[in-house]
């Protein structure tokens, strides 16, 4: 048995311990994660956000507050906030969303947060204004470090995805991001799970 051989081998190998472990995909609304000076400022002085359910990431987790998000053509009310606390509050909205506002909001990364949109967001009685806040989440893929070795990728690289369902798609330009603290998943917005008319139990097929 030749070199040649033993690659075909190990690739069937891993083909099939990748069947074993798909990539869920999980469409995420609009959301808030808000650092702790304004959420203090909307909910008052050493306020702790109260958890209604944890998240698929380990450690995250939807809140049961909630907030209003107030631009210059519109409003959405209901908005959740997801926790822990940040160091800067972000705002993550779908492009749908942003045209109903009225607002510019960029296609970024997490965290990516330099020349973004800017609204006011209310809760009970307060209101702050969110500068530079704004945005519209990139689509990606979380991943620990085994996943991204057995689908021989690593943080930051670009890759495409195939989405088989009733509105089959590939999804360029998907951004993955690996850590320990990850669960494997796909996040997309509700402008992108429409386009794929999205399920729950879909998985995330990567084009080699």
């Amino acid at each position: 048995m030749d070199n040649h051989d033993i690659d075909i081998i190990a690739e069937r190998i891993i083909e099939k311990i990748l069947d074993h472990r798909p990539i869920p995909i999980e469409a995420s609304g609009r959301h808030v994660h808000l650092c702790q000076k304004d959420l203090e400022s909307l909910f008052g002085a050493g306020y702790s956000l109260t958890k209604k359910k944890e998240l698929s990431q380990p450690g995250q987790f939807q809140s049961n507050e909630k907030v209003m998000l107030i631009g210059p053509k519109g409003v959405i009310k209901n908005v959740s906030i997801l926790g822990p606390v940040r160091v800067h509050t972000q705002v993550e909205v779908s492009k749908t969303d942003a045209v109903a506002l009225g607002i510019q909001a960029p296609v970024r990364e997490s965290g990516d947060l330099k020349g973004s949109g800017s609204l006011f967001i209310v809760a009970q009685n307060s209101i702050i204004k969110a500068d530079e806040s704004v945005i519209v989440a990139k689509r990606h893929i979380h991943m620990t470090p085994f996943d991204a070795k057995l689908y021989r990728v690593k943080n930051g690289d670009i890759v495409k995805v195939k989405i088989e369902g009733e509105r089959s798609l590939i999804f360029d330009d998907v951004v993955i991001r690996v850590s320990d603290k990850y669960k494997a998943a796909m996040h997309i917005d509700f402008d992108e799970a429409n386009a794929c008319c999205y399920l729950k139990g879909m998985n995330a097929k990567l084009i080699r």
